[in-house]
């Protein structure tokens, strides 16, 4: 009787969640939901298991957490805008549990000397798992490097001038394109037509107004340079996503290419929104000044209701947040000298969950666009992300949909403190979950360091079956 006790306490789940809703089959059900060794172990409408923990989730939604697959944390080099720590921390608090992380910090990840210094830092800081995109420069030589050290993807790679400058040309685009075909790599785009901008930029130096951005980067701008990063992409077979679309036009070429691939048997190429220009738009120049200048703009009505029509119908295939901070005292300057970007990670979960209970968005929608998504385009399901099944990582949150907050730039937890949604109503996770653990209840709950690195499919394994 001794030894059956304890083999019954060896054998026992790490925590169970109680009295949950999810969304399975289509439709809200009850369920309980057994984690054991960081992995989802069982779903079921009563589990009849005892566990080490017991989280009872009163009825409320649990989801599978976020997945950002576009982030500037910012270091190494400009850590007083954000840094591993803290744009972890923010990721947590927003029901974001893996993060991949863009190569425009100083220095560049754009060689396997700074890759590994992002690497360590990361390794050492990151409270989420996290990927690392290799940047694309001159450094044509250096990207078989990077893809063996494990990046993720390569981008974002800028067609067009953009805060950073790893812009390159038209000729250096196909050449990396045709390489990163050969690695079986995916391009991540940032696609601004730079002619268009030199021209509309001059056309309008002496305008002060911050709704001149806008004007600077037209919905032509990005329409322009979709229109010929899809003619590259499929030139060269190589596997293509566009970042943060935002013109209405952009999209309509991403979907005539879409229907036509779908005829000739290719990969889609693929497409991301973020929260900025789903529920910003130039009527916000205003309210926001500086603080509302980002790459590509803020764009018209017309545009923002495409992009949430596109979101919902698949045209648009995932949100990201595309977190770029920077201080108030380099925002708080003229539209000409401010630098482009937002912070964003925290504030991304919240607001899809209050698009949701809004009705603009369908919850299975919203689930796919924010986890399963990401994980299916950048490989991470390859590492059991983005998933509510049995056998995946235990990645949930806990929304409770009655709480709508609204959000406040100083409540958040990156290092900025402010944001660009000040005021706007959002429901923010009651517990966020990484891998079985806990790292948000109200409070930060996991220590430095825990998150882990999630390579790249170029990342080769030893004999053992370890990266």
């Amino acid at each position: 009787m001794g030894n059956r006790v304890i083999e019954i306490l060896i054998s026992m789940p790490d925590l169970l969640i109680k009295n949950a809703k999810i969304f399975y089959g289509n439709y809200l059900q009850p369920a309980e939901i057994v984690i054991d060794e960081g992995k989802i172990s069982r779903i079921a409408k009563e589990a009849d298991v005892i566990a080490g923990e017991v989280i009872d989730a009163q009825g409320s939604l649990v989801l599978p957490a976020g997945i950002d697959v576009h982030v500037h944390f910012r270091e190494p080099g400009l850590t007083q805008k954000e840094d591993w720590y803290t744009g972890s921390c923010a990721a947590a608090a927003g029901g974001i549990t893996t993060v991949i992380d863009h190569p425009n910090t100083l220095p560049p990840t754009v060689d396997k000397k700074s890759f590994e210094e992002k690497l360590k830092l990361a390794s050492r800081k990151s409270i989420v798992d996290f990927g690392i995109h290799g940047g694309v420069t001159n450094n044509l030589e250096k990207l078989n490097e990077l893809w063996e050290e494990g990046v993720t993807a390569f981008g974002e790679i800028f067609m067009a001038e953009s805060t950073g400058g790893l812009n390159i040309d038209e000729i250096t685009l196909e050449g990396a394109l045709k390489i990163l075909n050969e690695l079986g790599a995916l391009a991540v785009i940032h696609a601004e037509d730079d002619s268009i901008r030199l021209e509309c930029e001059a056309l309008l130096k002496n305008d002060m107004s911050p709704s001149s951005h806008s004007k600077a980067r037209p919905n032509i701008c990005e329409a322009t340079a979709v229109q010929k990063v899809v003619g590259i992409l499929r030139n060269t077979g190589t596997r293509g996503h566009i970042c943060h679309v935002s013109a209405f036009e952009s999209v309509g070429v991403l979907g005539r290419d879409r229907y036509i691939a779908r005829q000739k048997g290719l990969s889609p190429i693929t497409c991301e929104v973020t929260p900025h220009h789903l529920f910003l738009s130039t009527r916000d120049w205003e309210r926001l000044g500086c603080y509302g200048k980002m790459n590509p703009p803020l764009r018209d009505r017309r545009s923002v209701k495409f992009l949430l029509n596109s979101l919902n119908d698949g045209t648009v295939d995932i949100v990201a947040s595309d977190h770029a901070p920077h201080c108030e005292s380099e925002k708080d300057v003229d539209i000409k000298t401010a630098p482009s970007g937002v912070p964003g990670v925290e504030t991304l979960m919240p607001l899809m969950l209050m698009a949701v209970k809004k009705n603009l968005l369908p919850l299975g929608r919203m689930i796919d666009a924010t986890s399963a998504g990401p994980a299916r385009i950048f490989g991470l399901d390859r590492h059991s992300k983005g998933r509510l099944e049995a056998g995946f990582d235990a990645d949930l949150i806990i929304v409770d949909t009655k709480k709508v907050t609204s959000i406040k730039g100083d409540h958040l937890h990156g290092k900025v403190g402010w944001t660009p949604f000040e005021g706007i109503e959002a429901i923010f996770p009651e517990i966020t979950i990484s891998r079985g653990d806990i790292i948000w209840d109200g409070e930060i709950a996991a220590s430095y360091g825990r998150g882990n690195f999630l390579p790249g499919q170029g990342k080769v394994m030893n004999i053992d079956g370890h990266f």
